[in-house]
């Protein structure tokens, strides 16, 4: 995709929805002998996560999965709309945009593989992180130069920030807020 078409989606953006495993994490899931799962998150999308917030964009988090984990790591983060066992993404993208009065063009889809591949198709901008299946990177606007759990949330933020003129109103307000490390 051109720079230019690329920027001109980007600077529309307001709401970022976010796959988990693939994309907030590396696709590993380990599962304990008392049936507890365990997730690993990369703190640079946790920050990224927080700038984009101090910047007011917003986020969510559609999941094929249910996962107490998700739960956890959504609340420090302090994403309010959680999503999980979603096998059909479609239906709480809806809801979302609803909810938030927002139209496609306005939304970020982050996934990586194929059940995310009709939201990817619906939203304004989609990202898949760079280890993304062949399908979803063919729907993808941009793929990632990182691999997901590895800072690929991180790098669309980052671009997102930029393209709408945040960049520099989300870093002050990160720097400003001390209580922000906590959640990252």
């Amino acid at each position: 995709m051109a720079a230019l078409k690329k920027n001109k989606k980007l600077s529309k953006i307001k709401l970022i929805c976010l796959d988990v495993d693939g994309v907030l994490t590396n696709g590993g899931i380990i599962i304990g002998s008392n049936n507890t799962e365990f997730k690993q998150y990369n703190v640079k999308d946790g920050t990224g996560i927080s700038l984009g917030r101090h910047a007011g964009l917003q986020f969510a988090i559609i999941s094929g999965r249910h996962s107490e984990a998700i739960e956890i790591r959504a609340k420090e983060l302090k994403i309010t709309h959680v999503y999980q066992g979603a096998l059909n993404k479609l239906s709480p993208y809806q809801d979302l945009k609803k909810k938030l009065k927002l139209d496609d063009a306005q939304v970020c889809f982050i996934g990586d593989e194929i059940i995310d591949i009709p939201v990817m198709r619906r939203c304004g901008f989609a990202a898949a992180p760079a280890d993304s299946a062949n399908e979803a990177k063919k729907e993808a606007d941009y793929v990632c130069k990182k691999n997901g759990g590895q800072g690929c949330v991180r790098e669309v933020i980052d671009m997102v920030l930029k393209a709408r003129g945040l960049w520099d109103a989300a870093v002050k307000g990160y720097l400003n807020d001390e209580d922000e490390a906590e959640g990252i």
